[in-house]
């Protein structure tokens, strides 16, 4: 034990002189990392379900784009955030800094213990039914089988996220080119189809045949189209590690978000040169099918985009969104040893690994999708608030330096659209809503006994593990995690350059 805390001891003392988590990330980088995150696996779904509450083609193309807009004035409030509090950790940080402890809490408790891994599992979850799709055709793929190529999936993006930063940047980089790659293919058969004339599901006279009359499906239209969309936000979460961020952070929402949304349009186009709107709704697969008809033999390069589309979208959610854990545990929010980084590679090795490791337990369910759906609005409330908190800043400091500041209208009309999008999942899914909420509203206890109630009395520091069996115990522990994984505290002197 006595040579464990000397190793310790000469480990800690490195961050003493400078190990800092570096800045990195270009714009390159930048802009693949929120691709990336956008393009996951919703384009390849979601076109069912928005036609489906649409009823017409007329209108799912109009809710397409409006839908990226929505993302696009999220992203440009998340940059006048991101400028500001040039902090990693993305939501948790804003509501930290401008709210308090409390709040922030709240959104990282809902991230920590079932948002973040369940998001995760069904990324990897995602992958593995398209890796094994060729093979088991028509049939579903075995539970099994799809568990164990997922969990592969996990130990691989985990790996490379621990191993270098700049790596799993690179790789990303290759995904993103590959996941577009396979857009343009849709797109550039969709072009064809076009110019062969089949446009009779585009036609202006036509288009909004059999569009709905009810607001509500309307409405719920928007959060199938906008579940596609979601990452915009992502890179705000590792603004620490982009060069240059004050300018890098706003050219990568400029270029990604109006590109994606240019993509996701055009996919959508092309999808019904090839399928009339019955068609659509009876696919299972909308992309395969636009494959089994237009690319004949080779359609077996639409399961396999999607993916490694799903699969580029894993890699870099994990390396973005495992940031906040690291930062909350730097804030003494979560457990100490996830703020650590490993002294040779830089990385947030503790806080990659326990998300990986709670995934892998999410993979376990049969239906993680329903686990899932209980914390769907939460995301649209956090970005709600956090832009409030922009407008109160506002308000309450005037004279804060802001490099980049927007036009007032943007942050209120996004937050009065997030908090519609809160509302329209309530009314479409109350229960779901209602645990969910629940989840929430438990942190507020957590908080308020494990981390803001300091002068706690003999029994109950005794139950908590305060007495000297265990608290050597649990020093014994984290000692042992940082000899094993050579990680240690960052130094909060040192200046990220």
């Amino acid at each position: 034990m006595e040579e464990s805390g000397q190793k310790l001891e000469q480990r800690e003392n490195q961050a003493s002189v400078g190990v800092r988590m570096k800045r990195q990330l270009t714009l390159t980088n930048g802009v693949a990392t929120t691709m990336s995150i956008m393009i996951g696996s919703g384009i390849f779904l979601s076109p069912k379900g928005v036609l489906r509450a649409t009823g017409s083609v007329g209108l799912s193309l109009i809710v397409w784009t409006l839908s990226g807009v929505l993302s696009l004035l999220g992203a440009l409030c998340y940059v006048e955030l991101g400028t500001t509090i040039p902090k990693s950790g993305g939501d948790y940080t804003y509501l930290h800094e401008i709210f308090g402890p409390w709040v922030a809490f709240v959104k990282i408790w809902q991230n920590f213990t079932i948002g973040g891994p369940c998001a995760t599992a069904v990324l990897a979850i995602t992958v593995a039914q398209y890796v094994l799709y060729p093979f088991f055709t028509p049939c579903p793929a075995p539970y099994l089988a799809v568990r164990l190529i997922a969990a592969v999936c996990l130990g691989l993006v985990g790996f490379a996220n621990c191993y270098s930063v700049r790596l799993a940047a690179q790789l990303n980089n290759v995904l993103t080119f590959l996941k577009l790659g396979a857009l343009g293919i849709i797109i550039v058969f969709g072009g064809i189809q076009l110019a062969k004339g089949h446009t009779d599901n585009l036609d202006p006279a036509n288009a909004f045949d059999g569009t709905t009359s009810s607001v509500g499906d309307a409405m719920v239209s928007f959060y199938s189209a906008l579940w596609a969309y979601s990452g915009w936000q992502s890179l705000n979460a590792i603004v620490e590690e982009l060069k240059n961020p004050t300018r890098t952070l706003p050219q990568c929402v400029a270029i990604s978000v109006p590109l994606v949304t240019v993509m996701f349009v055009l996919t959508n186009i092309a999808y019904f040169t090839a399928m009339t709107p019955d068609e659509l709704l009876a696919s299972d697969a909308v992309a395969v099918t636009f494959a089994n008809r237009l690319l004949g033999t080779m359609s077996w390069i639409i399961p396999l985009a999607v993916a490694v589309s799903t699969f580029g979208t894993l890699l870099t959610n994990t390396l973005a969104f495992s940031r906040p854990w690291m930062v909350a545990a730097r804030e003494g929010t979560l457990p100490r040893i996830l703020s650590m980084i490993q002294i040779d590679r830089l990385t947030p090795a503790p806080a990659v690994i326990l998300r990986i490791s709670f995934s892998l337990l999410m993979l376990i369910p049969d239906d993680v999708y329903k686990v899932l759906n209980l914390m769907g609005f939460a995301g649209w409330l956090s970005s709600a608030v956090t832009v409030i908190g922009l407008l109160w800043w506002r308000y309450k400091k005037p004279d804060l330096p802001r490099p980049i500041k927007m036009n007032l209208a943007i942050p209120v009309l996004f937050v009065l659209l997030s908090l519609f999008m809160v509302v329209v999942s309530f009314v479409s899914a109350p229960v779901e809503c209602g645990i969910g909420l629940a989840i929430l509203a438990s942190a507020v206890p957590v908080y308020a006994v494990f981390v803001h109630w300091k002068n706690k009395p003999a029994w109950f520091m005794s139950f908590e593990g305060q007495n000297s069996l265990f608290r050597s115990t649990r020093r014994y522990v984290t000692t042992r995690l940082q000899l094993i994984l050579n990680v240690v505290p960052q130094d909060p002197t040192v200046k990220i350059k």
